[in-house]
């Protein structure tokens, strides 16, 4: 399930004969829990096993001669930049590679209807490109023709394709790597996962999260200041999470000022004893301030009376703005009972994606681009470059694409119920 797609033989010596390689044979155990470790044997008796990412000792790509092109597609997120010069200074310095090419505004580059030029990457062009936000490359959104873009691969004559991406650029990156199979070509491609919501599974952490997390206890720092500087006051933060409450749940524990999470994984009701707002003017009465924190996808059942948005163009199911129905229900409430409120309504979602990465996520994105361009050069393909249990690891594209949700059943929900003082269910 998790072996890794080679191009072929590796015939050519690493440049850098004094680096620590890792030899194909390091791989790292997939079950680490005992209980279950017996279930994931196959019928010789071996457990599960991944491959571990690093340098090779033999490469399969005559470095000099090898041309590499890089494209960064869907949302911003904080630290595509780090990635891309991780991979421009390791393929420069580390493999001698001088010919790359950055593919500008996503897959939409890729297409020559397009009319836009690639960009010349070198060492002197991102040395510091680190410091900024968003992707010197650009990116965009939409569906462009897997056969017309592997074209364009090969009359540039790529050899090697690296995807900075989300969910759906995993995806398009997974048939294009079936179509370069099926006509038998000798192009990498890889993927670096990117999904500043952390929900892909097999993953402990995508780049972007720790910078989102960062930025968003700053706003909610901000929201509590504003809900105690007034009478009954209210702090509504909106925050990312389409499908997942990642972000809500670890900002929430990074910054104790929240008392009410609402993520995608717990439906709640408006109304009734014990609906949301019923607590809430409870919580109000009682400590006369309040901090909501709510994930993008929460409470998508609510507008049941309404039709669907449609999906944007990665394919994603449009969400209906739980933030501003929020804002509009908590009032028409409080003022259906004469309880005066002051509410301060917060969505800092644009400013959170597009920022620098902090220290740490900017440490992660090096290493993904070292491994991932080590990993290129040996010949791999069709394979994402992934954080599992603290060790760097290759994954097939197809087994990191699903959405991973916060498990409520867990001590990670539990630890968030205890820090707000929310109850376990706000339903009828």
């Amino acid at each position: 399930m998790y072996e890794i797609m080679n191009l072929g033989e590796c015939a050519y010596p690493s440049p850098d004969p004094t680096c620590c390689f890792v030899e194909g044979r390091n791989r790292i155990i997939f079950d680490h829990h005992l209980d279950t470790f017996d279930l994931s044997k196959d019928a010789k008796g071996r457990p599960e096993s991944l491959e571990l990412a690093g340098p090779q000792r033999m490469i399969y790509f005559n470095s000099p001669r090898t041309r590499v092109a890089i494209v960064t597609c869907g949302g911003l997120c904080p630290g595509i930049n780090d990635v891309i010069r991780a991979i421009v200074m390791v393929l420069h310095y580390r493999y001698g590679v001088k010919d790359i090419l950055g593919i500008p505004f996503g897959f939409r580059g890729l297409v020559p209807e397009s009319g836009l030029l690639p960009l010349s990457l070198t060492p002197d062009l991102v040395k510091d490109i680190h410091t900024l936000g968003g992707s010197i490359l650009s990116s965009s959104r939409g569906h462009q023709d897997i056969g017309t873009m592997v074209n364009a691969l090969v009359e540039k004559a790529i050899d090697m394709l690296f995807l900075i991406g989300g969910d759906g650029t995993m995806r398009a990156a997974d048939k294009i790597t079936q179509e370069i199979t099926r006509r038998n070509l000798p192009i990498a491609i890889i993927g670096i996962p990117k999904t500043i919501d952390n929900d892909l599974n097999l993953i402990d952490k995508t780049f972007g999260f720790d910078t989102a997390i960062s930025e968003a206890v700053k706003v909610i720092q901000c929201a509590h200041v504003e809900a105690k500087g007034a009478p009954m006051g209210i702090g509504l933060v909106k925050i990312m999470g389409r499908e997942s409450g990642h972000i809500a749940v670890n900002a929430t524990l990074a910054q104790s000022d929240v008392n009410f999470t609402l993520i995608p994984e717990v439906p709640f009701d408006l109304y009734g004893e014990n609906g949301f707002l019923a607590v809430l003017e409870k919580r109000l009465r009682s400590r006369r301030h309040a901090v909501i924190l709510v994930a993008e996808g929460a409470g998508q059942d609510l507008f049941s009376n309404e039709g669907p948005l449609g999906a944007d163009q990665s394919g994603n199911p449009r969400l209906k703005d739980i933030g501003l129905f929020l804002k509009n229900k908590i009032e028409e409430y409080f003022l259906s009972i004469g309880m005066e409120i002051n509410l301060k309504y917060i969505d800092p979602s644009y400013i959170i994606r597009s920022v620098p990465a902090t220290a740490t996520d900017s440490i992660y994105c090096d290493l993904l681009g070292q491994y991932a361009v080590h990993a290129a050069m040996a010949g791999k393909t069709g394979m994402v470059l992934g954080l599992y249990h603290n060790e760097y690891v290759h994954l097939p594209i197809k087994a990191v694409t699903s959405r991973r949700k916060v498990d409520v059943k867990k001590d990670l929900w539990m630890r968030v119920l205890e820090a707000t003082g929310q109850p376990m269910s706000m339903k009828k």
